[in-house]
């Protein structure tokens, strides 16, 4: 089956999708994006990731390339064309098409970009992952999701290089704000299910919201505080959570072995809770 993907206006073969050479996304990073699940013909959690999209343009001062509604016509048209059950449905909005000048052109177009992929369906047992740290190297406006991802790029390449499959940022005092495409949780000695607070620090991630909510049925105590990467290797669990990875167990932390190596109690409940929850709502496709 062909690809399909929406740009500008319209509905291209994949192969042949393709946006202007000044894009200002494409030049200057000029652009923001959401990547949203699909589960069983579903849209996971659509409503918060538009909001946030809605937040990131605001952020930058970017207008919306269309508006909502037609966002949403759009998503389900390009998972209609590529046939997407399970996988993952990509937008990119960018201030749009401008002679190069770092400075805003007056009264931009703002481009918009949709594609979808398939993926394998995710079980809820996993293996667990490794991750591991490195110092946090970005802007501190991190709470905006824009396309200027350099920092998060080399900081996962570091880790698959390492053995790992993610990356723990650090900041300054040592303590572990997030992955390089992650939220991050620990289950501490004490029990306390810990994640770090969002702030301008983090992605206030959609998926770690939904994780939240899940906490609070099942009557988990959750603190939003920071926590060391030394805690963080003392822990009985620890975990990530984001749209493409749900919640995965982490087995290792640099070269310390977390728990006793295999997923834990607490994070096999919530990957399950959290697939109980992708798979309500409408079908789109």
């Amino acid at each position: 089956m062909s690809r399909w993907a929406y740009v500008n206006g319209r509905y291209v073969r994949h192969r042949d999708a393709a946006v202007h050479i000044e894009d200002r996304g494409y030049q200057l990073a000029d652009g923001v994006y959401e990547v949203v699940g699909i589960r069983d013909g579903r849209l996971i959690d659509e409503a918060p990731h538009l909001d946030r999209l809605g937040r990131s343009l605001s952020e930058l001062r970017i207008e919306w390339p269309v508006g909502r509604k037609a966002l949403e016509f759009i998503l389900r048209e390009v998972l209609r064309l590529n046939g997407v059950r399970d996988g993952l449905v990509y937008i990119q909005a960018t201030r749009g098409v401008a002679r190069r000048d770092h400075a805003f052109p007056k009264d931009p177009t703002p481009a918009l970009v949709v594609t979808a992929k398939h993926t394998s369906r995710p079980g809820i047992d996993v293996p667990g992952v490794r991750v591991v740290s490195r110092p946090d190297n970005r802007w501190d406006r991190c709470d905006i999701k824009t396309v200027g991802l350099l920092p998060n790029v080399l900081a996962k390449q570091s880790a698959r290089e390492a053995g790992a499959w993610e990356a723990w940022f650090l900041d300054e005092r040592g303590d572990v704000t997030e992955g390089a495409s992650t939220n991050a949780w620990i289950v501490s000695e004490a029990g306390e299910l810990i994640t770090r607070q969002t702030d301008n620090g983090i992605l206030a991630g959609i998926t770690r919201a939904t994780v939240k909510t899940i906490c609070d049925s099942l009557q988990l105590k959750l603190v939003e505080r920071p926590f060391s990467l030394a805690e963080a290797k003392r822990a009985r669990e620890a975990f990530l959570s984001s749209a493409t990875s749900f919640v995965t167990p982490i087995v290792g932390i640099d070269d310390t072995t977390v728990g006793d190596g295999k997923p834990g109690p607490v994070g096999r409940r919530l990957r399950e809770e959290y697939l109980r929850h992708a798979g309500t709502g409408d079908r789109v496709t």
